[in-house]
C-alpha cells in the first residue's frame, strides 16, 4: 500500500472518529434513582435535574443528595458505556482515549 492510500485511509478513519464522537457528545443520557431523573450531555455536562417532589419529605435532605449523585453517575456510566462500544473500534482496547 503506498503512502498516500495510507493517508487516506487515516484521514477517512479519524473523520468517522470525529463523527463518533460527536454524536456520543449531542446525545442526552437520563440517569435516574428513586425520585430523581438527571439529563446528562454525552460531554458529561449536566443540563437537567429533577425531583419528584410529592415523594421527598422535609427529613428527606440527605437521601436526595444521595439519590442525586446516584443519578448522576448512572448517566456517566451509560456514557462511559456508549463511548467505549462507539469509540472501541478505533482504540483496539486502548481505554482512556476518549
Amino acid at each position: 500500500m503506498n503512502i498516500q492510500a495510507m493517508m487516506k485511509q487515516a484521514q477517512k478513519l479519524q473523520k468517522d472518529m470525529l463523527n463518533e464522537k460527536n454524536q456520543i457528545d449531542e446525545k442526552i443520557f437520563e440517569g435516574k434513582s428513586s425520585f430523581v431523573t438527571v439529563k446528562v450531555k454525552g460531554t458529561k455536562e449536566v443540563v437537567e435535574i429533577k425531583i419528584d417532589a410529592e415523594k421527598l419529605e422535609k427529613d428527606d435532605i440527605e437521601m436526595l443528595q444521595d439519590m442525586i449523585l446516584v443519578a448522576i453517575n448512572d448517566a456517566n456510566r451509560q456514557i462511559d458505556t456508549l463511548t467505549e462500544e462507539k469509540m472501541g473500534k478505533y482504540t483496539k482496547g486502548m481505554p482512556g482515549l476518549f
